[in-house]
Formats: structure tokens, sequence, C-alpha cells
């Protein structure tokens, strides 16, 4: 299908008004930022409704015991609405505050243990993780500690915009490869044994392998268990979550009384997980696909409020096994 020609002017005046947005963010004291977002944010929950009941269908089918509570799940609705609108905001800000000399600052790495160890071996390395917590961080951050990475990203339609974010996700040394029509770099990535970062939580459609999320199957792509098992790669599932800092005294390096007290994240890992292990398993691909989801349900059942429930990960389901007509 050819793609639908698209207005330049529009592209261009909406590509100026965001970088209107980003200069202003970036003038304002971090306070008067983060008050406008929360303002947004309300707005938002408010104004568009069909999204509101959508998060809410998937808080609860995530958590039945918030069918019972339609108070506490709005509460986590709101919620989730003021931490993405507000790590927006904070994108805006992080090519201004994030550096190699200010990262104790605004981030923890309490896995650094579990997490390391496959960007520094010679195999190839697929960092799964979902939309939870500041996912655009990670990159952002693994390239300060001197990585070289990549990142498959959806390329975005207005292409003033998509060379504006684009100079945003490689500034620190990452390389976007183009979701849809880019799987030659891709496997030209992964045959140097490169480090490549993917989102793994929306739903696949019916073709898509079903793994329980939630305690729900769930249409999950296949193509991060082919690729591990063809290029001998190693999954690294992470999260970037909002954390307090009250519960890294150690590592905190920030006034508490700061306005950007709550610019504060977490790398974790969730899992490593070596293709290897499943060498020998006729249903590698699912067992596989199941752990890292499980994974990052792990991951978002810390932090319910950051994740991103507008998707409809349930979307689809495995069709219904129909009795065999007798002969």
């Amino acid at each position: 299908m050819a793609k639908k020609n698209r207005n330049r002017a529009t592209d261009y005046a909406v590509y100026l008004a965001i970088r209107s947005l980003v200069a202003v963010v970036q003038m304002v004291s971090p306070r008067i930022a983060y008050a406008v977002a929360d303002f947004f944010a309300w707005l938002v929950y408010v104004l568009v409704k069909s999204r509101r009941r959508i998060a809410l269908e998937n808080v609860c089918a995530a958590f039945p015991e918030l069918g019972a509570d339609p108070a506490r799940a709005d509460r986590l609705v709101r919620a989730m609405f003021r931490h993405f609108i507000r790590a927006v905001v904070e994108l805006m800000m992080l090519p201004r505050k994030l550096h190699p000399t200010t990262m104790r600052k605004y981030l923890v790495l309490p896995h650094g243990a579990n997490m390391l160890p496959p960007y520094t071996t010679d195999r190839a390395a697929l960092v799964v993780t979902a939309h939870f917590g500041n996912w655009e961080m990670a990159g952002f951050t693994l390239g300060l500690f001197g990585f070289r990475t990549y990142a498959i990203a959806r390329v975005l339609d207005n292409p003033y915009l998509e060379r504006f974010v684009l100079h945003f996700r490689q500034r620190t040394g990452q390389t976007i490869i183009a979701k849809n029509d880019d799987f030659a770099r891709l496997t030209d990535a992964l045959n140097g044994k490169g480090k490549v970062a993917t989102l793994a939580d929306q739903d696949a459609g019916p073709r898509g392998v079903f793994v329980d999320f939630f305690g729900r199957p769930a249409s999950t792509h296949k193509a991060i268990a082919l690729l591990a098992r063809q290029f001998d790669a190693v999954l690294v599932v992470i999260g970037v979550p909002r954390v307090s800092r009250a519960d890294y005294p150690q590592c905190a390096d920030f006034d508490p009384d700061s306005a950007l007290a709550p610019m504060y994240y977490a790398i974790k890992c969730a899992d490593v997980i070596d293709p290897r292990e499943y060498a020998d398993d006729p249903n590698a691909v699912k067992a596989m696909t199941a752990r890292y989801t499980a994974a990052l349900e792990k991951l978002i059942r810390e932090h319910p409020e950051q994740y991103f429930w507008l998707h409809r990960r349930w979307k689809h389901q495995p069709k219904a096994k129909t009795a065999k007509q007798a002969a």
C-alpha cells in the first residue's frame, strides 16, 4: 500500500511547535516544568476518555482485585498518566542534565553484576525491555557508559520530527535500526556481536506465540527468541523505573530538596537468558519468550503505575480448539 501524501507545511509546523516546547522546558526551572507536566497529565486523563477506559480495562485485567476497588484502579491510571508526561518532560531536560560526571545524581545501577557482563563479552546480545519506566533513558545512559549499542525503533511519519528524535537517540553513541524495513542492518549488527535493544511488550497479532502475561495468554513476537538462537545472542531483560532515592541511600548523590529530585531512575536487570540453555528444547522459542515475558511482568508488578497500560496487550487470544467432526 502506498504511503499517504503528507502536508509538509503541517509537518514542519508540528516540528517547530515541538522544538519550541523543548526550548521552553530547558529554559524554565524544573519545578515549573514538573507543574506544567502534571497539569497536562490531568488534562489528558480528563479529556481522552477512550484511552482512560482502555487503561482501566487493562489494569483490572492484570490485577483482578482492582475490579472490586474502582477508586484504587483509577488512582493507578492517574499515576500512570502523571508518570509518563513527567518522563517526556525529563527526556527534554536530559541532554542538559545527564552527563558522565552527573550520572550518580539521576541513576542507580543495582544489578550491574548481572547486566553488564553480556555487554563486555564477544557475543551478540539482545536487550529486551518494555514500555515501562523511562525506556529511552536506557540507551542514552549506556552510551554515556561507553557502550556502543543499537536500538530497534519505528520511524516517525513526520520527517522533521524523525530527524530531531534520531539525533537525540544517537547523540551518545546508540545507533537506531528502523523497525520495519532495516532487517539487513539488524542482522549485520548481530553478526558483528552487537548489542541490540528492543521493546517486547506489544500484541503480535493472531500469529504470535501465546505466553502468559499477568495470568492471561498474550500474543508475543517470536522474532526475539528466533534471533537469539540464530545469532547465539544472550537476552538481557531490563527495565528503567523511577525509584525513590531513599531506597538507595548508599548511591544517591543529590540534594533531596532539589527541584530535580523526582528524576531518579534505576536500570534494573530482571533476567539474563542464554539460548544455549535451550539448545535441546523443541519448544525453545516459546520457553524463552515466556521467560522474558515473566521477567518483564516482575518488573511491572514492582512499579505498576509506570507501565503503559494504553496498549491492547491482550487484543488477540488463542483460537478455541474445535472438536473433530465424526467421520
